[in-house]
């Protein structure tokens, strides 16, 4: 593929991977909020939560398949269609439901959600290899860019969601989100330019296991990261400021959804945006693969103190809690963004060519799987522990990270 066709490509890749996020997040906010407003307990609230984890588990270790076998192409449409139909079946939600009727509903259409983030995840970032510039580190920026801008449009997708359930309501909200992904789609379709890898009939289902030792560490080590930031990001923290920002009342709930949504947008945009000038903060430690290991174990050694301290605040309760924490989990995003940059790259960095669905997807179902410890742990710690137990188990989880990263090879030989 020629450079100005890579580089229409890599947009129009973004631009629906931008789409799919900004509902992606909507949605989180959506089903969080509305179902802690109807009563849900933490514990509950993680539950509908958990199949969209386990099915990105499952599809993350498929989809580098399908997409070895289908196409690139194919497989991110898959993942913008089961996304569309995944928000229209939420309009069907019934109020007069039970607890129960209602949990395994939205776990099931959850679950579908899942399997769409994914399938639209592996696809973008596959993409990525295959397209990026060789020349001036391109592979790094060029992941970065996607990874990161990918961050901050699901940042303002939560605000677009706690909005929009303040103003119109959860299902006008939903079906608003549906309408807006089906243009995305078939604009995609019109416009996607040829290019990207169809697939092969002869790929098999067992080349999706990695070889490499260091694939390996990196997707455990991933497992860790992510747990470490769901556990007080999926249902503590929310939970948490919900408490102590509503007095109960319809208009103090509605001011609340807003001051949650916004500090949950604000704090992944901004996740997003650190993460995507990574390069150039960064540059001086990925001059080579080996610096960019030392880098992966330096900042993530340095993540574990962040909620290690805030915790340690929480159970002291000291006066002015709520603005440490702001501000700590500001500085927890900054840490957080330069090592999942860091992360993007080095998985890329390690796999050939020939495998990249393959080792990307294996890489991301990991992500997935750190995702679903987390977000088990956020409802069961706060349950158990308040908001001050989420942040201790964050600590470990990062810890647990680095442990994992040691595990990296000194030096790694160059792929194509």
């Amino acid at each position: 593929m020629s450079r100005p066709d890579g580089l229409k490509a890599y947009i129009a890749v973004t631009a629906a991977y931008w789409a799919f996020m900004l509902t992606d997040g909507a949605l989180r906010m959506l089903v969080l909020l509305h179902f802690n407003t109807l009563g849900f307990s933490p514990v509950q609230l993680a539950y509908l939560f958990l199949l969209y984890e386990v099915m990105g588990i499952v599809t993350n270790l498929s989809a580098g398949w399908l997409a070895g076998r289908f196409g690139l192409t194919s497989t991110l449409y898959a993942g913008l269609l089961i996304q569309i139909g995944a928000l229209l079946a939420l309009t069907q939600l019934d109020p007069a439901w039970g607890i129960t009727v209602s949990v395994i509903f939205v776990m099931a259409v959850q679950g579908a959600s899942g399997v769409a983030k994914d399938l639209a995840k592996m696809s973008s970032k596959s993409a990525v290899k295959l397209l990026a510039p060789s020349e001036n580190n391109g592979l790094f920026r060029w992941v970065a860019m996607l990874t990161g801008s990918k961050n901050a449009v699901k940042g303002l997708g939560f605000f677009i969601g706690a909005a929009l359930l303040g103003v119109a309501g959860f299902t006008a909200a939903v079906l608003f989100m549906a309408v807006v992904l089906g243009g995305i789609l078939l604009a995609t379709l019109l416009f996607m330019p040829p290019g990207l890898p169809r697939g092969k009939k002869g790929t098999k289902v067992s080349a999706v296991l990695p070889k490499d030792p260091d694939i390996l560490a990196l997707s455990l080590a991933r497992v860790f990261l992510f747990g470490a930031r769901d556990t007080w990001f999926v249902v503590g923290i929310p939970v948490f400021f919900y408490a102590v920002l509503s007095d109960g009342s319809p208009e103090g709930n509605r001011a609340a959804f807003f001051m949650i949504g916004t500090f949950m947008a604000t704090w992944v945009i901004f996740y997003g945006l650190v993460q995507a000038s990574a390069p150039k903060w960064l540059k001086s430690q990925t001059t080579e693969v080996t610096a960019t290991v030392f880098a992966a174990r330096r900042w993530v050694g340095a993540l574990t103190l962040i909620p290690a301290v805030l915790a340690a605040l929480a159970w002291a309760e000291v006066p002015g809690l709520v603005a440490i924490v702001v501000v700590g989990l500001l500085v927890f995003a900054v840490v957080f963004a330069f090592n999942s940059a860091l992360h993007s790259y080095l998985i890329l960095e390690f796999s050939k060519s020939e495998r990249v669905t393959m080792d990307v997807g294996f890489y991301y179902m990991a992500n997935a799987a750190g995702r679903l410890l987390g977000t088990l742990l956020s409802g069961l710690c706060y349950q158990l522990a308040g908001v001050a137990g989420c942040l201790a188990m964050a600590a470990v989880m990062a810890g647990l990270s680095w442990l994992a990263a040691l595990r990296l090879s000194r030096r790694h030989p160059q792929t194509a």
